[in-house]
């Protein structure tokens, strides 16, 4: 397909560049089947679900993975985008032609890495002085949260960033991107949830640089998905299972959940234990077997994560409702609000566009 179906007219000052306050007053916009788009706020979303729903979230914890360091007298700024062993991390780094294998960059008196190697992408492997939870403490203490480029802060972040930009629910760190659509969340939607009985499931999945990265080719063949690593424990995998034969509903929230559980899903509906590394590039076409709802934020136009819902929904309908969004003031991206979709069961698609 080509990547240009995925466009769509796009205004720049609909990009969020703070949370809304409280998280919970965010915008929802409900896109059912029918294509009937209803306008709500976060906080109303017991009132949209069923007591058996199950809304399944990814736990993964955002590391501070910007850091600001030297070579010499340059400046250099490295981003980490996927960890390769306890000490040494895959990274985007500004001006990385200025390095060499062996060069050192000082971050800070105790925490500075070696250049490794370099892909032919342009990635950076660096090797730290640090290792394992070590080197996490070392990013926690030099480290900026890594926001996308579309989120404008001063060189140094802003420290409200390190609690905005992170889950209420965050627990095994390894992420270097946030699972956005989680940031709608609050203790008090929680409770309200739990009161009419949806359960609540965690697994992980470890969200890398590369969801920030553009498409650089003009067909969605040709596109190479980055991978991530993620985790569903077999008790998950089990209660999962039982659910869908049970006929309840599986809501993914976020594209990162949906990935991972179409991931461990087999074409009968098992949900099988999951410990490894995916890639999966859901575009239309693809046949869903472990989701039935998407709770997801609003992304860029051409992007993976717009194919992915256009597949979910049908693609035209994902365009009205993107347009539809814009025309009332609903804020996209990262920072910005929500929108609930029922999968469309009826997908034409046409495999020669």
């Amino acid at each position: 397909m080509k990547v240009d179906l995925f466009d769509f007219p796009f205004d720049e000052r609909a990009i969020a560049q703070a949370p809304a306050n409280p998280r919970d007053s965010s915008k929802l916009l409900l896109i059912p089947k029918d294509g009937n788009f209803k306008d709500y706020h976060t906080r109303d979303l017991d009132t949209l679900i069923r007591p058996d729903d199950i809304l399944v979230f990814n736990n993964t914890k955002v590391i501070p993975a910007r850091l600001n360091g030297k070579r010499g007298e340059a400046k250099i700024e490295a981003t980490l985008l996927k960890q390769e062993t306890l000490s040494s991390w895959e990274c985007l780094i500004k001006n990385a032609r200025r390095l060499k294998i062996g060069d050192t960059v000082i971050f800070a008196d105790d925490f500075s890495a070696t250049v490794l190697g370099k892909k032919e992408t342009g990635e950076v492997i660096l090797d730290f002085n640090r290792s394992g939870a070590d080197l996490f403490c070392a990013l926690h203490q030099y480290g900026i949260m890594p926001l996308p480029p579309y989120i404008h802060r001063e060189k140094e972040g802003k420290e409200e960033d390190k609690q905005s930009y992170q889950t209420i629910y965050a627990k095994t760190e390894g992420a270097v991107a946030a699972p956005t659509a989680g940031l709608h969340f609050t203790p008090a939607l929680f409770d309200r949830l739990d009161k009419m009985g949806v359960k609540r499931i965690f697994i992980t999945l470890h969200v890398g640089g590369g969801t920030f990265l553009p498409m650089k080719t003009d067909d969605t063949k040709d596109h190479k998905m980055h991978s991530e690593y993620g985790v569903i424990d077999e008790k998950t995998a089990a209660f999962l299972t039982q659910a869908k034969q049970e006929g309840r509903r599986i809501i993914a929230v976020g594209t990162t959940s949906m990935r991972l559980l179409e991931s461990a899903t087999d074409e009968n509906g098992v949900v099988h234990p999951f410990a490894k590394e995916t890639d999966i590039f859901i575009t239309p076409g693809y046949k869903f077997k472990g989701v039935d709802m998407l709770w997801t934020n609003f992304h860029l136009p051409k992007s993976t994560l717009f194919m992915l819902v256009s597949a979910f929904a049908k693609l035209d309908k994902m365009k009205r409702a993107y347009a539809h969004a814009l025309a009332n003031d609903y804020r996209f991206f990262s920072y910005g609000d929500a929108c609930l979709i029922e999968k469309d069961e009826d997908l034409d698609f046409n495999p020669n566009l």
